[in-house]
């Protein structure tokens, strides 16, 4: 599929995705979550019933609203390092992202609306920090084995989430046209709106669009409250028009207090809602509303009725 008629680009209307897959199933269901890595529940029934109860909730709202949908794979740690922590090896790793897939696709054949399949990826870091940064080429090969993987299985798109640094987010834009995939980059940011590299976001999306030719469908923006970002994309600079899809936190707290919270923070649910609200009016293209940390099914619902969806 071409990314200009990928379907959330095709027509007016906004197309829905998921909220905080790991933070739900954690803090909601009580779930053990190594690592916060959700794949593993691919690879058995009972697994595969909880994301099931996760995901059907949000594709229900999809077809009471009339919209389309994004349906991302559980594979935001289904790569190299993370996996091996796992004790995943990559034949595991290549098998584990194309179930996923064929998982994902399975969810949509039972809708009425357009769904999306979009293979995740995210960084090789914990997406707090950068870690220890490679370069672009050495991103693309690092993340060629999911790119792989999901073209095999039919993924209509891959998304880069919560990429931290540009280089990172080059190398998965490499690798996913490596294998004809349209591909989305969505960076997250610090409470500054800068990346965690410390770099602005308005550059960060220079930086990829100007080294990959332009090759990424659209930029988003994710594991972010929109307090941290919304006035960066408020600049009158063509660079926001490639900022079409939010997933925002639910949270206010940056990323370090995240990281040590020992309870769920969900936020203010119609304050997320009104914010979602000003970032529609400010962005000119914006395509894709989902949620991420801390975000459930009431927050969604809460910016489907601000948005007038």
């Amino acid at each position: 599929m071409a990314a200009s008629t990928l379907p959330q680009l095709t027509g007016d209307s906004v197309f829905l995705t998921d909220g905080g897959l790991e933070t739900c199933l954690v803090y909601l269901d009580g779930m053990d979550l190594p690592d916060f890595a959700s794949f593993p529940l691919l690879g058995t029934m009972d697994g595969q019933v909880h994301l099931d109860r996760y995901f059907n909730p949000y594709l229900d709202l999809a077809e009471r609203t009339g919209t389309g949908f994004v349906l991302d794979t559980a594979t935001w740690r289904a790569n190299r390092d993370w996996g091996a922590r796992l004790g995943c090896d990559e034949h595991t790793l290549a098998e584990v992202n194309r179930l996923a897939v064929e998982y994902a696709a399975g969810l949509g054949r039972k809708r009425s609306i357009p769904t999306v399949l979009d293979g995740v990826v995210g960084p090789r870091g914990d997406g707090y920090v950068v870690g220890e940064p490679m370069t672009a080429d050495e991103a693309a090969s690092y993340h060629s084995l999911q790119a792989r993987a999901f073209a095999a299985a039919g993924a209509d798109m891959m998304t880069a989430v919560t990429m931290t640094y540009a280089d990172e987010a080059i190398g998965v834009v490499e690798a996913a046209t490596s294998v004809g995939l349209p591909v989305v980059v969505s960076f997250t940011v610090e409470t500054d709106g800068r990346l965690p590299s410390g770099q602005d976001l308005g550059d960060a999306v220079r930086q990829v669009d100007e080294q990959t030719a332009g090759a990424p469908a659209y930029f988003m923006v994710n594991c972010a409250h929109p307090t941290h970002f919304a006035s960066v994309l408020e600049a009158d600079e063509p660079w926001v028009g490639r900022v079409m899809g939010i997933r925002a936190n639910a949270s206010t707290m940056s990323h370090a207090e995240l990281d040590v919270a020992e309870e769920l923070d969900r936020g203010y649910v119609a304050g997320l809602a009104r914010a979602y609200g000003e970032l529609d009016r400010t962005l000119p293209d914006l395509h894709v509303v989902g949620g991420c940390c801390g975000t459930d099914i009431e927050h969604l619902t809460a910016i489907v009725d601000e948005l007038k969806v």
